[in-house]
């Protein structure tokens, strides 16, 4: 792994960002054919796609059961203990409704509505993601929102991962359907005979899916376009070589576009960490994915003091970030832009990934800076509510009426007059 002085120069952002022309034209036609042909086009590119030959798109509710009972057992407390930790979490960030009082017996309100229905895309294929049903689903549900759909690519056998559906039933989805790619961005778009349209679309996939969701917005609200993930460690020489090389390449092994950036001020530990990540890559299964990424994205970056480090990363503003020194929660302070960060050797990026509560689906290429990880208000909506009484209007009208006549909108002035002019209010 290379290893390089850091300087002001370090980006996360990679040339997957610019959409590739054919599979937006792919993507726009896909979205056009489902709009107008609805199930029979899902279930043509279902067949050309996943080589799944459909004959129904829902999973039943004897699927769901069937993969249940054969999973498992100890799989299933896991998956079950984690939901409840992230069911714990994100409960602590539901709010139905605030309230500010006003003098004269009037107020405002914020009040805070689920969404009435979420899509929640989940990838599939060849691999199979129950951890992104739960970070997905969860949320939606503790913030109330009524009808929540699960879509996920089936295999060439035309059946989701059991730990998809069992992860969905833990979480209690009960609607599912084989269809994956940007057709199923469409048809939770724009609806279709069989999948009614949804609010808002959430959930990580391929380049088409991330494509699908950019062209449907507006339409629905969506999550985030979410690129390849990425880490950025701050280590100091009282960090383990061998521990941060695997957290390196726990990244490393996502995607051949993930970033793993270590920056540390110890020359030492960066020659060992450099050699541990050969030693380990050897032996990762995903080795020729890995590899890729840490050659192409990956990097180790001599720091001249901590205060660098922290303005390097703050820079950065990386999906994980991962603090391993003397004085890690005195260092976090510091920290003002990461998707998520994790305090100490023992709590490594993939403690929050599964198991901890917090959620996964975190912002990347940077954009941190502006942006936070899922959480329960991306599935609500938020209304103003106003309440003057009589006397509260009779003393801020003039007022009223004076700023909507500098902005040169009489007819807002005469709006707010014309409560003065009834009978009743000048007796």
């Amino acid at each position: 792994m290379k290893i390089e002085k850091l300087t002001d120069t370090i980006s996360l952002l990679r040339s997957v960002e610019q959409p590739d022309p054919d599979y937006l034209m792919t993507v726009r036609e896909v979205i056009a054919d489902v709009r107008q042909n609805g199930d029979e086009a899902l279930l043509r590119y279902t067949e050309k796609w996943d080589g799944a030959k459909l004959e129904s798109l829902k999973v039943s509710k004897e699927e769901v059961d069937e993969a249940y009972a054969k999973f498992d057992k100890q799989l299933i407390g896991d998956l079950e203990e984690a939901a409840a930790n992230i069911r714990a979490f994100h409960t602590e960030q539901a709010r139905s409704q605030i309230d500010f009082p006003l003098a004269k017996n009037s107020y405002i309100q914020y009040k805070i509505s689920p969404l009435d229905a979420a899509g929640l895309y989940v990838p599939g294929g060849t691999a199979a993601y129950p951890s992104s049903v739960l970070m997905n689903a969860i949320p939606a549900i503790v913030a109330g929102v009524e009808r929540v759909v699960i879509v996920s690519p089936p295999n060439m056998e035309g059946n989701l991962p059991d730990s998809v559906l069992v992860a969905a039933r833990i979480a209690g989805i009960t609607e599912i359907y084989k269809v994956g790619g940007a057709q199923a961005i469409a048809a939770l778009a724009y609806g279709t005979e069989t999948i009614k349209a949804v609010d808002k679309i959430t959930g990580p996939g391929n380049s088409f899916v991330a494509l699908a969701k950019r062209e449907v917005f507006g339409r629905v609200a969506i999550d985030m376009i979410a690129g390849p993930s990425e880490i950025a460690i701050i280590a100091d020489d009282t960090a383990y070589a061998d521990e941060l090389a695997a957290d390196l390449l726990a990244q490393a092994e996502h995607d051949r576009f993930a970033s793993s950036i270590l920056i540390t001020t110890s020359i030492s530990l960066a020659e060992q960490v450099s050699k541990e990540v050969e030693k380990q890559l050897k032996l990762l299964p995903r080795e020729d994915i890995a590899r890729s990424s840490i050659e192409n994205f990956g990097c180790i970056y001599i720091a001249e003091s901590m205060e660098q480090a922290v303005a390097a990363v703050n820079e950065l503003a990386p999906e994980h970030l991962e603090i391993i020194t003397e004085k890690p929660e005195e260092l976090s302070q510091k920290i003002k832009h990461a998707g998520a960060i994790f305090i100490g050797r023992f709590s490594s990026e993939p403690v929050g990934d599964y198991f901890a509560g917090t959620n996964h689906v975190l912002p990347t290429n940077s954009t941190a800076r502006f942006s936070s990880g899922l959480c329960v208000d991306d599935f609500v909506k938020k209304t103003s509510v106003v309440f003057y009484s009589k006397e509260m209007w009779e003393e801020q009208y003039p007022k009223i009426a004076r700023l909507a006549r500098l902005e040169q909108l009489e007819g807002h002035a005469r709006s707010v007059e014309s409560r003065s002019w009834k009978k009743e209010d000048s007796e």
